[in-house]
């Protein structure tokens, strides 16, 4: 089944290590709303199936109101079959989880909250200029348990000059205490044209260590596969059953449309990309006119994308669809590739599936890029 990610471009403050478009400003927020529903409107025929999860990103959609996100439902609900099991997930951040908002989020079909935690220490989100305090993130939690809402994923980050080894064991600890089936990991990564590459350039901050974030990513994934998680994503770890099916279908190359400013659609041979620009998102849409760029994929580029995507996965990549879906030639030529990783211990083949090792996961991005096939001049 498809899916359908939905972009929110609106967030309260601009975190420092951020680089995904959003505006501070609410101003265009009831626009924003008009010029989404309109778009997925104008993408019915895009989607012939059933809708098998939706995926509410930003930004942060947790801002807007109820009846907001309602419009939106109500739009997809006409327009496209949504399946009655959905996985239906909203980007939060902690300080929106108030008692009245998980009132209102649960009159929504809403089923699945990715939180923004981010760290447990004050300090810590302050460096980042989060918006929310560390208590507000452990008490964010146990109120949505409490309002009904188990199916829960919270993000942290790691491999930042503040976060010592042991404080990053008590966040990963904390995380485990507080019983939610399902946590994201992200090694902070300095992005052009962020406040946060701006201060390392003019040396108020330290650069970020690849070392750092090497051994906390082991201290990751020691004590979550030590705690009952599966590793089944490079930066996701869930308890059985609970993988996150909207990021799964991704990665397994599923079709899903992309809806807002900045967000990405596939098809399975076209990328389809909307323009991370608020007035010309709504101009356009108003004009009842889709503002996205088409990008048709290659042979190669396919290639490539699963290589990526697949990869990254605990099932790993099928050396036997690469010879039925893109030919012999780049089956040999993938073979030949790997040669150099397995000896290495890096890659595990069996059962015609290669799989990273523990060793080649500290090295995921690299091993793909080298697997990738590039377009002759």
């Amino acid at each position: 089944m498809s899916g359908i990610y939905i972009h929110i471009p609106f967030c309260k403050k601009a975190c420092h290590y951020c680089d995904f478009h959003f505006s501070t400003s609410l101003k265009y927020a009831d626009e924003m709303v008009e010029a989404i529903c309109n778009e997925i409107k104008l993408k019915k025929d895009r989607i012939t199936g059933q809708v098998g999860s939706i995926y509410f990103g930003g930004g942060t959609p947790s801002i807007l109101p109820q009846a907001a996100l309602q419009q939106i439902f109500d739009t997809i609900n006409h327009t496209f079959s949504v399946n009655a099991d959905a996985e239906i997930t909203i980007e939060t951040n902690p300080d929106d989880l108030t008692g009245q908002k998980l009132k209102e989020l649960k009159q929504l079909p809403v089923n699945r909250f990715s939180v923004g935690i981010q760290s447990f220490y004050d300090e810590d989100l302050i460096w980042m200029n989060r918006a929310h305090q560390a208590m507000e993130a452990e008490d964010c939690i146990r109120r949505s348990q409490d309002a009904g809402f188990e199916n829960l994923t919270l993000d942290l980050i790691y491999g930042y000059p503040l976060l010592t080894d042991q404080k990053w064991l008590n966040n990963i600890q904390k995380a485990i205490e507080l019983q939610v089936p399902h946590i994201s990991a992200y090694a902070l990564t300095v992005e052009p044209r962020t406040a946060l590459a701006h201060a390392i350039k003019v040396k108020k901050q330290p650069p970020v260590s690849d070392n750092q974030s090497a051994a906390q990513f082991v201290i990751l994934m020691n004590k979550l596969v030590e705690a009952g998680f599966e590793h089944y994503e490079i930066s996701n770890f869930a308890k059985p059953g609970h993988y996150a099916i909207h990021n799964t279908n991704y990665w397994k190359g599923i079709n899903y449309i992309g809806i807002g400013p900045s967000a990405h659609g596939f098809d399975g041979r076209n990328r389809y990309m909307n323009p991370a620009n608020n007035a010309m998102y709504i101009e356009t849409l108003a004009q009842h006119k889709l503002p996205e760029i088409v990008e048709e994929l290659s042979l190669n580029d396919r290639f490539n994308e699963y290589i990526m995507t697949s990869l990254r996965t605990m099932w790993g990549t099928d050396l036997e669809k690469i010879n039925a879906d893109f030919g012999k030639d780049f089956l040999d030529e993938t073979k030949h590739n790997l040669k150099n990783f397995e000896d290495k211990d890096w890659l595990i083949t069996e059962a015609n599936k290669i799989r990273l090792s523990e060793n080649g996961k500290l090295f995921a991005d690299h091993i793909a890029s080298e697997l990738f096939i590039v377009e002759n001049d």
